[in-house]
């Protein structure tokens, strides 16, 4: 890990358009949020009424509303008209109009674990100067990450880079959150060092799955410095980074560090402190260390902090006041 020390810290009406389609029309005609126009396009595409898809991926844009993870949820059950709906979204208007869509359309695959048709639309996409960047290929490197395909994951980097484009503190952090989850702390210095050369800096979802990959390797007071060192840079914290630490002391057997630590950095986000706490308090009651998860809850008791009906019912049946 050494590379870190280098690596920088830092709406009109819709009647006219759907003279031809008129299956498609509800009762709300000029729609209002991103969710309708997803809805009038899912209705035209499982229709295969790609005319309706067009008209409306432009009109979306122009009245200010974008793409979501829903607006291709109708390839889900037949990835057939995949070619058509491509053919479609190349003659959307030029720009982020056309090249929103596609990134969408690469999101709904890989959602569907669908990654070589979405590493197909991508290419297609470059071929064609769509507008593919870094964000194009993070769904599909995500994809790859997840079910450990590291060799193609790579090579997803490499296309990137033989056609200038860079990869970008995102993409690499999915890869290096795979290596650290499987403890593989050769191959995430290995990645970090990549960063550094490229001028890259490090982010809370770098620093997360360092002490992810920390916590795995059991050494979880250099997963301890790495988050005070996060927090000397200005850099927040995710729950998850807690929730690591929380679970490798645990691991190790370090039950009363576990409570001190969740204790020591309470009071400065109700909302880290009600997962922390809560965490903890689940997985030792589970480990059936009770005294312990007493302590927890008695602390989250006294801060207000919400408990789950579980948590309650242990409470309640087992908890009286504790001098901490």
């Amino acid at each position: 890990m050494r590379s870190l020390h280098k690596l920088r810290l830092n709406p009109p009406n819709l009647l006219s358009l759907f003279h031809t389609t008129p299956r498609f029309l509800t009762t709300q005609t000029n729609p209002t949020t991103s969710a309708h126009y997803d809805d009038l396009i899912n209705a035209a595409g499982r229709d295969k009424d790609f005319a309706a898809v067009h008209r409306l991926l432009n009109k979306r844009f122009k009245d200010g509303f974008f793409n979501t993870s829903k607006t291709f949820s109708f390839i889900s059950t037949d990835l057939s008209i995949l070619e058509d709906l491509t053919e479609t979204l190349k003659n959307l208007d030029k720009g982020f109009t056309r090249k929103s869509a596609y990134d969408a359309l690469i999101a709904r695959l890989c959602k569907l674990q669908r990654v070589d048709e979405a590493r197909r639309v991508a290419e297609e996409m470059v071929r064609k100067n769509y507008g593919a960047n870094a964000c194009t290929f993070h769904p599909i490197l995500n994809a790859l990450s997840r079910t450990k395909k590291m060799d193609e994951a790579w090579r997803v980097v490499e296309l990137m880079r033989e056609n200038r484009i860079s990869p970008d503190v995102t993409a690499y952090n999915f890869l290096l959150t795979a290596y650290c989850f499987d403890g593989d702390t050769t191959s995430a210095a290995g990645l970090l060092a990549r960063m550094e050369e490229a001028g890259l800096t490090a982010d809370s979802r770098t620093y997360d799955a360092l002490v992810l990959g920390a916590c795995k390797a059991g050494k979880v007071e250099g997963a301890l410095v790495m988050l005070r060192r996060m927090e000397d840079d200005g850099l927040p914290a995710l729950y998850s980074t807690h929730a690591h630490i929380i679970s490798g002391l645990l691991k190790l057997g370090y039950y009363a560090q576990a409570v001190e630590f969740v204790v020591s950095c309470g009071g400065r986000d109700q909302g880290l402190d009600t997962e922390s706490f809560g965490i903890l308090a689940s997985r030792l009651i589970g480990l059936r260390r009770f005294d312990e998860a007493k302590v927890v809850l008695e602390e989250m008791r006294k801060r207000g902090l919400r408990m789950g009906d579980k948590l309650k019912d242990f409470y309640n049946l087992h908890v009286t006041t504790i001098d901490y």
